[in-house]
């Protein structure tokens, strides 16, 4: 969860624009809860612009107005149905969550060779546990801007329950896999190379 800090508002032909201190590090059709500002720009929306310049209205096709001539770094824009609000400094904060849905419990089941309805509660929370985790990782290693709904790829796909297997298998160790053979446990490294492949993590970012 990330607290963005708002700085100054405005509303115009019912779109509200938000400017925060830092990038917002969602993307166009993020859902955001915004509090504190004011009505009526309190509430839950979706991100519909992260515009770079002023906000200028909506012309007859309905399509988004901008003035090139001026930049404002950091703002938000979405729907917001209420009168025109002149732009002022405003205080409160925009809060964004990201939940990754790339995989389910059953494409874990289905990996790791058990009935899903033997653990499902488990099983659920290690794809949750995966798809966060692999998301973020991509962010970070490749600053792609990933779906959080849409897996990018059928090898992402398989990296997340791939690494969403590794966690389930570790399920009563705190330190090592569960193992089914007379060696007892085998020690965890980590991601696994084949995994990082997948997820393209640690490739270069592409232009």
């Amino acid at each position: 969860m990330a607290v963005y800090t708002v700085t100054n508002k405005f509303l115009l032909d019912n779109y509200a624009v938000l400017t925060v201190l830092v990038p917002f590090d969602g993307n166009i059709g993020s859902t955001i809860t915004v509090g504190s500002v004011g009505a009526p720009f309190n509430g839950t929306f979706v991100v519909r612009e992260l515009p770079e310049y002023e906000f200028i209205g909506v012309d007859d096709q309905g399509e988004l107005l901008f003035n090139g001539a001026n930049p404002m770094p950091n703002q938000i824009l979405y729907a917001c149905t209420g009168n025109n609000v002149h732009l002022v400094a405003a205080s409160g904060t925009v809060t964004y969550t990201p939940t990754c849905t790339w995989i389910t419990g059953q494409d874990v089941a289905d990996w790791v060779g058990v009935v899903y309805a033997s653990d499902s509660t488990f099983l659920d929370q290690c794809a949750a546990a995966s798809n966060q985790f692999c998301w973020r990782r991509r962010q970070e290693s490749n600053k792609l801007q990933d779906s959080l709904t849409t897996v990018p790829s059928a090898d992402v796909k398989l990296g997340t329950i791939m690494y969403a297997g590794s966690l389930y298998r570790s399920k009563g160790s705190t330190d090592a896999f569960a193992s089914y053979v007379e060696m007892g446990q085998a020690p965890v490294v980590g991601m696994s190379p084949i995994i990082k492949q997948l997820l393209e993590i640690g490739a270069h970012a592409v232009a």
